[in-house]
């Protein structure tokens, strides 16, 4: 799913925006055709607040097609009623009237990260008092879509997940936490002491490194030296290290190259240890007075 450049936003409406109380908005705050935004302060936007501007027409044009593509997408099962104490895994989610939410809906990404989920309600989406969206197995709220026919209300200190692209308004009650968006095409979004987090989606990195380690030791002693050089590289760039030891034994030389390559080699014992990386080793040693 695409939401194009109402990404940015955490908050969009089509008529208006209302605030009661310190609601934290993190995310865009935007309007657009109508130009009415309230109760900030005391709430507070982090983000840029878009007032029927360019940008505001831009993102509502962009939630319609988001909208228009969650709701006209295959349904793979078909819900109604109450989401409470039920279980899904990705897919597309139908229901032809209204739906509800009393207790814990929990959203199984079985261990995929990119998982979508999407929820294709033909009327209101209402949420019950306390009531949570909970998401396991690397499901994110940035991946959930909540494509609402009508208006949507969250409950007072409800813990809601997910996108709502809702066709009319959006209330979130007193206490609300929303880690997603509330997006109305129409509408009002009406806040109340209220939590909005933009979800973003994590991203996947790959780290590689090159490292060369070498370990030089020298030992003099009484007895023979055996020699072994260990190399661990992380990072670009090579490590040098240096030992000496003195006395009977064994001696071993460790390299390490770390980082930007620094490393360094310790030799204990009669023994010479050298070790390219690769944790190869050879040694040597000498007896007294030869």
């Amino acid at each position: 799913m695409d939401l194009g450049t109402a990404d940015s936003f955490a908050v969009l409406a089509g008529q208006s925006v209302t605030n009661t109380g310190p609601t934290v908005v993190t995310g865009d705050l935007g309007v657009y055709p109508g130009t009415a935004v309230t109760g900030f302060p005391p709430g507070t936007v982090i983000g840029t607040t878009h007032i029927a501007d360019a940008v505001a027409l831009q993102a509502q044009s962009d939630l319609t097609t988001a909208y228009n593509d969650a709701a006209g997408r295959p349904a793979t099962a078909s819900v109604s009623g109450d989401l409470g104490g039920q279980t899904f895994t990705p897919g597309v989610y139908e229901a032809s009237s209204s739906l509800g939410l009393t207790g814990t809906v929990t959203l199984d990404a079985q261990g995929d990260p990119d998982a979508v989920f999407i929820f294709q309600i033909g009327s209101t989406l209402i949420t019950g008092s306390d009531s949570n969206v909970n998401l396991i197995n690397g499901a994110q709220a940035c991946n959930v879509f909540w494509q609402v026919g009508s208006s949507a209300t969250l409950g007072t200190n409800s813990n809601f997940a997910g996108n709502i692209l809702a066709l009319t308004s959006i209330t979130a009650n007193t206490g609300a936490t929303v880690n997603g968006r509330l997006l109305a095409r129409n509408g009002s979004v009406t806040l109340d002491n209220n939590v909005i987090q933009r979800a973003d989606c994590a991203e996947n990195g790959n780290g590689n490194g090159n490292g060369n380690g070498n370990g030089d030791g020298n030992g003099n002693g009484d007895g023979n030296g055996n020699g072994d050089g260990n190399g661990d590289g992380n990072g670009d760039g090579n490590g040098n290290g240096n030992g000496n030891g003195n006395g009977d034994g064994n001696g071993n030389g460790n390299g390490d190259g770390n980082g930007d390559g620094n490393g360094n080699g310790n030799g204990d014992g009669n023994g010479n240890g050298n070790g390219d990386g690769n944790g190869d080793g050879d040694g040597y040693g000498y007896r007294n007075g030869y």
